[in-house]
């Protein structure tokens, strides 16, 4: 809510699985806009999730106040109903065709307004917001309604809610239902502002096939005292069969999903396509090396592969496809950490090229049979050199892969067309997404990977009676990848007969294959009889909502007549359904005397993030021998660790005029304050542009004691309350195996910079949850199920799954936990000695297999007695090897920054 023309916000963000919805208020300082409950309510039937978001608001003014609601959705979720109700008169959302809609959202635009009430604001996610005048003492009531079918991604669907009301709220609660027929396999929960206090405010409750989870905090139990900031992020799967087929009835439609277990990976022949054009310098270039190299160390004995890199000419790494053995994966490795940027964009040549080598491999049996043949591109820029046009460049790929191969399409950043990128992958059996200019980028590229790297079946088609079943959604796909799921929906016919049965057929790697699934009509209409967790008729809504997405996506490849016919039919379902999609919009009604109505559309995936760029096409730019195709952002002028080693040299012409670059006459930069100060070197400091070492001033200079360093390692030994160990590393030849017990399933392994005299990266491996931790000292990155989530250091964390709590403070300390487990604790120690640190609690559940270099210590140590000449040193006999342990004082890290002095055995290593 906003109170104009006055200073302090506040506001409350929440975001709904794939869903975050975002009520942002702003309030005067003594909250005259207040927010008196908010509430957002989600029932996920059968993967269709329901949400409704309900804002309650009062003007606590003397005067009329603007309260502004904002909320933001899913990009797959449709908006389907929104209303406001002012002094009990509703004021609803009327959802017309687009077109119809379109004399008031010009009329708005003509008046200078801000007509689109829906805009892209996040990688996953949009906003809705609109404004309204407020009454004194009156209140108002905001309620929204949106849907989607989640999506099953490296094996899980995922429900994110983000809290972040930076206003105590009265009545703040949180209800998610989960109601799955085939039970629930798998559920986690996983919160960034949880504390102790706000523990017993979270209620989990599951049997089979049900979920609540609820967050309701009290202000009688002190836990809204505080504003709350942060996600909450439910993750779950479901049950499954060797038969992999679940068909699900309500209301005379139904749902199959597909997704069998068991089955072995294909070999696949894939090629890396990668854009190493000079906008790929710095940042992009480096995390696309870090994610290569990542990504050939997972392919698979019997795959084989290629890598293409190109600019304005096109490089492949081998004449042919090479099996994927242990020496052309380490060469390949080799080859991709030395990709450079430079010069322009010649995606048509580089996608040939890609082509040929695959039929190549074809023509002379190379290629093992039933195998999957992939080409995965990776470009940040628009092509600039060859064929440029990306009409013709579609045509001529498609023309090349002629339905063989499946073809995926990466976009790095905002400056790639990605319209273009999705034609050319939807045309060739594959598909589009963006990857996005970030810390995590090379993440994101790993996660993609993942999701087609397995793939488990081709030439996948459904087959139902035809007296059985009408209005049958897409029932052929080329490829199923493991982790993924197939969903086909349709309407039972009138006389159907009281079984549905389903055949699907595939092909695995050598023989085809065929899934039987029946289900019967009467069993499934009762099994969805339960009001707590059922919303009406959401298998019709589910059906609608697949067919419209289906049909928008067949749009991207259809022309003609074709295409107006799926335009058509999409359009005449999102009308029916009431559904906010691409083609429709939604006109909000206000009340007499403000602008009388405000016109929400959906936005889509086709605009490029230009502002604040600076371009190729700038006529300076191109005066600029090197430069024509090298696009710069003023994050990369700013930076001060961009390499200009691609650019040619200094000094450019004209540089001192130009009204587009930051800091010249006549620029308006698009950086805050905040920005600025992060990003622009600071140019009065010496050390940019000293020639040589600074000289100490003449003059005698104090000496100042060394400080007390912390140790790379304190170990609590079993027993020991007061002789601690303190482990300094000076000998470190590659990663080191910390400590491993097989019978805790705990293994720590790590990387220490003798240089440094810090662990570059500290690895812990849960094997019985197949969890691994890895910490830099960048961020930590979490990997379950081939799934990567990063971390920030000092962001809090409070994750709870069977067998493992996870949690990190405000202290960036980060401990691994469970019931009758040893706890690890990983923590960025910026005190004296800074670097990575590791936490070992309840070492007494250590087995007596534990091993490892500080494994070792856990076995039976032997003190020997303190030396006659010196009582601070003594002996240690650890499995028959001597240590020599001394007293000294050194910090201690484990309870965070900025630690305390201690005394405690040190230890070399």
């Amino acid at each position: 809510m906003k109170a104009s023309g006055l200073g302090c916000t506040c506001g409350i963000t929440l975001v709904l699985l794939s869903l975050l919805a975002v009520l942002h208020a702003t309030t005067a300082q003594k909250n005259d806009i207040s927010i008196y409950s908010f509430t957002v309510d989600s029932k996920v039937s059968s993967r269709f999730a329901h949400t409704v978001v309900t804002s309650r608001v009062v003007n606590r003014a003397e005067t009329v106040q603007e309260a502004t609601f904002q909320v933001e959705l899913p990009k797959r979720a449709f908006i389907t109903n929104f209303s406001m109700i002012i002094e009990g008169v509703t004021y609803p959302g009327n959802i017309k065709e687009k077109a119809a809609a379109q004399e008031q959202y010009s009329a708005a635009v003509a008046r200078g307004e801000s007509a689109g009430l829906v805009k892209a604001t996040g990688r996953k996610t949009e906003q809705f917001q609109v404004s309204v005048n407020v009454a004194p003492a009156a209140k108002v009531t905001f309620e929204l309604v949106y849907e989607e079918l989640l999506k099953r991604q490296l094996g899980v669907y995922e429900l994110l809610l983000k809290v972040q009301p930076q206003q105590l709220v009265k009545h703040l609660q949180m209800d998610i239902h989960i109601f799955e027929p085939q039970g629930i396999s798998f559920l986690k929960t996983e919160s960034t502002f949880m504390t102790s206090e706000l523990a017993n405010a979270l209620t989990i409750s599951q049997n089979k096939t049900k979920a609540h989870i609820q967050f309701k905090p009290q202000k009688t139990a002190g836990q809204l005292d505080k504003v709350l900031d942060g996600n909450f992020i439910v993750r779950y799967d479901v049950n499954r069969t060797l038969s992999g087929g679940s068909i699900q009835i309500e209301n005379g439609y139904f749902v199959h999903y597909f997704a069998p277990e068991g089955l072995p990976t294909i070999p696949k022949n894939v090629i890396f396509v990668i854009d190493k054009s000079g906008s790929m310098s710095g940042r992009k270039i480096q995390q696309t090396r870090e994610a290569l190299i990542k990504i050939l160390d997972d392919l698979k004995p019997n795959d084989q592969f290629n890598l293409i890199s190109f600019s304005g000419d096109v490089t492949h790494w081998k004449p042919l496809l090479v099996p994927a053995s242990p020496e052309n994966v380490d060469q390949a490795k080799r080859y991709a950490a030395n990709i450079e940027a430079h010069g322009g964009t010649n995606i048509n040549d580089a996608m040939l090229t890609a082509v040929r080598l695959l039929q190549s491999a074809n023509q002379k049996e190379l290629l093992s049979d039933g195998s999957v043949s992939l080409i995965i591109l990776l470009t940040d820029g628009d092509p600039t050199v060859g064929e440029t046009s990306p009409a013709r460049i579609q045509k001529n790929v498609q023309k090349a892969i002629d339905g063989q191969y499946s073809l995926f399409c990466l976009g790095f950043g905002f400056d790639v067309s990605y319209v273009f990128l999705e034609k050319l992958a939807l045309d060739n059996g594959g598909l589009a997404r963006r990857i996005y200019e970030d810390s995590d980028s090379a993440l994101q590229l790993q996660d993609f990977y993942q999701e087609v790297a397995n793939p488990l079946l081709t030439a996948v088609t459904f087959e139902y009676p035809d007296n059985a079943v009408d209005k049958v959604s897409q029932d052929n796909f080329r490829l199923l990848f493991k982790g993924s799921e197939i969903v086909v929906v349709g309407k039972l016919r009138d006389q159907s007969p009281d079984v549905l049965s389903a055949k699907v057929r595939g092909q695995l790697h050598m023989q085809n294959i065929t899934f039987q699934t029946e289900s019967s009509v009467a069993e499934q209409e009762k099994e969805f009889q339960s009001p707590k967790y059922i919303f009406h008729s959401f298998m019709e809504r589910l059906w609608a909502y697949l067919t419209i997405q289906q049909l928008l996506e067949q749009m991207v490849s259809a022309s003609g007549a074709e295409k107006q016919a799926l335009e058509t039919r999409a359009l005449n379902l999102s009308l029916s359904y009431s559904f906010v999609t691409p083609l429709t919009s939604m006109v909000v009604t206000k009340p007499e005397g403000e602008q009388r109505s405000e016109v929400a559309e959906k936005p889509v995936e086709t605009s490029r993030w230009r502002r604040s760029r600076l371009h190729a096409r700038n006529p300076m730019w191109d005066s600029i021998p090197g430069l024509r195709d090298h696009t710069l952002s003023q994050r990369q002028i700013f930076d001060p660790v961009f390499s200009r080693a691609s650019l040619p040299p200094w000094p450019y012409p004209n540089l001192d005029s130009d009204p587009n670059l930051p800091g010249t006459p006549g620029h308006s930069s698009h950086f805050t304050d905040e920005e600025a100060e992060t990003r622009a070197p600071d140019l009065s400091s010496p050390h940019l542009f000293s020639a040589g070492p600074t000289l100490p001033a003449l003059g005698s200079t104090p000496v100042v004691p060394a400080p007390i360093q912390a140790p790379p390692v304190i170990l609590m030994l079993p027993g020991q309350s007061v002789n601690r160990l303190c482990v300094d590393i000076k000998h470190s030849q590659g990663p080191m195996k910390l400590l491993s017990d097989p019978d805790q399933g705990i293994e720590v392994t790590g990387q220490y910079e003798t240089e440094k005299a810090q662990f570059s990266w500290i690895e812990v491996t849960l094997k019985n949850l197949q969890l691994q931790v890895r910490a830099s000292p960048e961020h930590v990155v979490v990997t379950q199920n081939r799934r990567n989530s990063a971390y920030k250091w000092k962001e809090t964390l409070f994750s709870m799954m069977p067998g493992l709590n996870m949690t990190m403070d405000k202290t960036g300390l980060l401990l691994l936990s469970s019931a009758d487990k040893v706890t690890v604790g990983l923590l960025p120690w910026d005190g004296p000695g800074e670097g990575l640190r590791l936490l070992l609690r309840d070492t007494d559940r250590f087995s007596s297999h534990v091993n490892g270099t500080l494994g070792q210590f856990y076995q039976d140590v032997l003190w020997g007695p303190p030396t006659e000449a010196d009582d601070s040193k003594r002996t240690l006999r650890v499995q028959g090897r001597d240590y020599s342990a001394t007293r000294l004082v050194k910090l201690d890290y484990q309870e965070g920054s900025p630690g305390t002095e201690i005394s405690c055995w040190s230890v070399e290593l």
